[in-house]
């Protein structure tokens, strides 16, 4: 019979989430706690830490993956996977996917004081590198475990540095040696906080995501030649900066063009070499990114992106390759699970709205291998990647609640 009287402890929560928040603390009060960092290293110790002094068992995989298990009356089954990730980006908030991991170590947490056994093992997951911020593409090492890739290609990763993935993984000592994936799960739950403004505006406390938005992201190389800022006429110049610019201007372009349907367009990062004063630089890469709520008309603005990169080459004579590409997202999340945590909101008296999600996460790919949902909690006016982003634990708490319940009647089903 449910328990709805059940509930989460809010302090320990944000004593969790504050201890966090001290872990690669900016100037600005934000984090930067880039994936396989030392700051990554010790949050990751530290969470190892609280797990083991629970009782918990902690299974570390191959590419870092920690996997935190609550046993089950009937261990043998298939476990039900709570989970987020724990690095930010360089300039990032206290609760992005923190808030998420933390929520599922405090699920566990109120499962034990309350004494209550489930069915099925629940295994709370901290996954590496979901925000790319180092190592691209985000959302790496669920990639891996969804079977998209393989651990040999995320070792050989890397950074702008040219830090290998692997290198830097046994670097801080999560090199684990656990398989990567391949092994049946019941369903996954990720909770985490939406990244805009809706809930918040609304005054809506759960979100029931239905699915993403598709979003497709290329490494773009410009190819140019050195030559002297003085002396080299016009016309003799392959300014790969030049080039770079050019299509930088054009993808910000498609995405106000799109921008009445919700569609977007980033230039994320540019990387020159040798970028220099008085001298021209032959090298450019482009990181960018466009989304749409749409798949078909996604397709569309990626045959702009195609003809933009063409019109740049040719007009600072330059050489333009998409060098790599990926994409996530355009999936529906399953609908069991959905009306699950719509039915476990209603019984608990928590207002919910559907709600499709604009960022990637983790859950895109955990989805190809297993029933998925995710949840989302506000966050203040929707800023997030910034070191403003902040939520009220009063409006996060019944989220967490939300998942308490939704997960306990799934583990025992």
């Amino acid at each position: 019979m449910p328990m709805n009287n059940l509930s989460i402890d809010p302090e320990r929560l944000w004593a969790t989430l504050m201890a966090s928040a001290e872990i690669g603390r900016t100037e600005r009060g934000g984090l930067r706690r880039l994936t396989l960092s030392d700051e990554d290293k010790a949050m990751r110790d530290l969470f190892a830490k609280w797990v083991k002094e629970d009782g918990y068992s902690l299974t570390i995989d191959q590419l870092g993956n920690m996997f935190v298990r609550r046993r089950g009356r009937d261990d043998s089954l298939p476990p039900v996977l709570i989970g987020s990730h724990l690095d930010t980006q360089a300039k990032g908030g206290r609760f992005d996917g923190i808030l998420g991991v933390l929520a599922g170590l405090e699920v566990l947490r109120t499962l034990d004081r309350a004494g209550i056994e489930t069915r099925r093992p629940i295994e709370l997951v901290n996954w590496t590198n979901e925000e790319g911020a180092r190592f691209q593409p985000p959302m790496m090492c669920s990639l891996v475990f969804s079977g998209g890739e393989s651990v040999a290609w995320a070792y050989d990763r890397r950074d702008k540095d040219g830090l290998r993935f692997g290198d830097e993984l046994k670097r801080i000592g999560y090199l684990g040696e656990a398989p990567v994936g391949g092994r049946p799960l019941d369903s996954y739950f990720e909770l985490h906080i939406e990244q805009g403004p809706k809930l918040d505006e609304a005054g809506i406390p759960v979100g029931v995501v239905t699915g993403g938005y598709q979003m497709k992201g290329m490494r773009i190389l410009v190819r140019g030649e050195t030559a002297h800022v003085g002396p080299t006429p016009m016309h003799h110049r392959q300014n790969a900066l030049v080039g770079a610019s050019h299509l930088a201007v054009a993808i910000d372009d498609i995405g106000w063009r799109y921008a009445p349907e919700d569609g977007k367009t980033t230039v994320a990062r540019l990387d020159l070499a040798p970028n220099l004063p008085g001298i021209i630089s032959d090298e450019a890469q482009l990181y960018i990114d466009f989304r749409h709520p749409s798949p078909e008309r996604l397709r569309d603005m990626e045959e702009e992106v195609r003809a933009a990169v063409q019109e740049a080459a040719r007009r600072s004579r330059t050489t333009i390759e998409i060098a790599e590409e990926w994409g996530f997202g355009g999936l529906e999340f399953d609908r069991g699970l959905a009306e699950l945590v719509r039915s476990t909101a209603r019984r608990l008296g928590i207002p919910f709205m559907d709600i499709r999600s604009q960022a990637g996460h983790d859950a895109y790919h955990v989805a190809k291998v297993c029933p998925t949902i995710m949840i989302f909690t506000p966050c203040k006016t929707g800023i997030t990647h910034n070191e403003r982003e902040d939520i009220d634990l009063k409006d996060t708490v019944p989220g967490v609640n939300v998942l308490l319940h939704a997960v306990l009647e799934r583990a025992n089903a």
